[in-house]
């Protein structure tokens, strides 16, 4: 769900959380989901426009033995009869008339000294594989992971993907910079995706990380990240990161290779406010195929990217190629203001090389959330201010209309 941020060094976080199961521990939440919207000559809360769905999941992990830990989680999904009443369409996995569930995880895992191995379904968090938040269900991965920390402040993970979820159906999926749904199914190991990466905090403040991605079919991608986190609330970072297609993605006489960089600064007064200003820039690739989730996106979903600059809601635009962008956030806590508070602003300026059709495709997004926990009850409240060229046409001119979107989350936590 869109308001839970994943930080992108979590990967640093799977030997001291992922595997530390004390005994056997059951956990999970109950998720009601709406949104609507006013674009395409549709009014706010008509069911043409709007979205609602029920989920629950429930997952169990325990200890089988010492150093050695097991677990499973599934994912229900439920329309509750919304469908053609309140909403049309919904967000996962039903085709908006039946019910579905699926197993999301199912894993093993062992740890050896500062080593532990995790095999088997799960989520995943590197900067280029990632399980997304933003939906009501999360995609997840079959998959081998190996991490070590004998390296004082280092830690090192290796990972082999072979195949990730598209919805409640698990299939296994090439890794490509498009969704998975649309990508060649495939059955070998060896056309899985491989990773590697490095973090390293010898200097407490400062936090660097590395990794380098082959699909072996399709691409091979780097991504390197320095971020610093002051104690007296200023924080920086910078991104850069690289693609080079292989194969059919390459057309003849097109780039097959393209990049992106990003920086961001902030300030966080403890218990206040968080306020941070980012910038990104793609390259200029001639290549259609950087068009569509572009440079920078989750390789195996949505397109949704871990650039500082990247939208609340609209994905795919500050990756895309020849692209700038700026993205400015501020935040307050619950504790301060009774109801937590959040301002996201993103702007994305595409120069001549950067959509598949027009090169005009910009996007202003303005989302404006209110958030408040009543114990294990999360609830928020959004609006998002979306102005994309290729959105919401106008019938006589063709071109973009701004438009309004309304979205409430419930979700609760046991």
């Amino acid at each position: 769900m869109k308001l839970v941020k994943m930080s992108l060094l979590a990967a640093t976080l799977i030997a001291s959380s992922a595997f530390a199961i004390d005994n056997t521990k059951v956990a999970g939440d109950a998720k009601l989901f709406y949104s609507t919207a006013d674009a395409n000559d549709i009014s706010l809360f008509n069911k043409a426009g709007s979205t609602g769905q029920a989920a629950a999941k429930v997952g169990l992990t325990t200890d089988l033995t010492e150093g050695v830990s097991a677990g499973v989680s599934i994912t229900a999904l439920s329309t509750l009869g919304l469908e053609g009443q309140l909403v049309n369409s919904v967000w996962e996995g039903t085709n908006g008339v039946s019910d579905s569930f699926w197993f999301d995880e199912a894993w093993l895992a062992g740890t050896v000294g500062k080593t532990t191995g995790k095999i088997g379904r799960m989520e995943l968090d590197t900067p280029l594989v990632f399980s997304e938040k933003w939906s009501i269900a999360t995609n997840t991965f079959e998959a081998a992971v190996l991490i070590n920390q004998d390296i004082p402040d280092t830690t090192l993970v290796g990972a082999y993907v072979g195949g990730t979820n598209g919805g409640n159906v698990f299939s296994r999926q090439v890794i490509a910079n498009q969704n998975p749904i649309r990508n060649t199914n495939f059955s070998q190991f060896y056309n899985g995706a491989f990773a590697a990466g490095v973090v390293n905090n010898s200097w407490n403040p400062l936090t660097v990380q590395a990794w380098y991605y082959d699909a072996t079919s399709v691409l091979n991608a780097y991504w390197v990240q320095a971020d610093l986190a002051l104690e007296m609330g200023i924080t920086a970072g910078v991104q850069a990161t690289g693609t080079t297609l292989k194969n059919g993605l390459v057309a003849t006489g097109a780039d097959d290779s393209n990049t992106a960089f990003a920086g961001k600064i902030g300030y966080e007064m403890k218990d206040t406010f968080t306020l941070s200003a980012a910038f990104s820039q793609t390259g200029t690739s001639n290549n259609a195929s950087f068009g569509v989730t572009g440079v920078g996106a989750n390789l195996a979903a949505s397109g949704q990217s871990k650039l500082y600059t990247e939208a609340w809601w609209n994905y795919g635009y500050v990756t895309r190629q020849d692209t700038t962008a700026i993205n400015v956030t501020a935040t307050t806590p619950e504790e301060l203001t009774y109801v937590g508070l959040g301002l996201y602003f993103t702007q994305a300026t595409v120069g001549a090389n950067g959509a598949v059709v027009d090169p005009k495709d910009d996007l202003m997004e303005v989302t404006l959330e209110a958030t408040k926990s009543f114990g294990p009850l999360d609830a928020s409240l959004l609006y998002i201010l979306t102005d994309a060229e290729d959105q919401n046409p106008d019938t006589v001119t063709g071109e973009g209309q701004s438009y309004n979107t309304v979205q409430a989350y419930l979700t609760y936590n046991f």
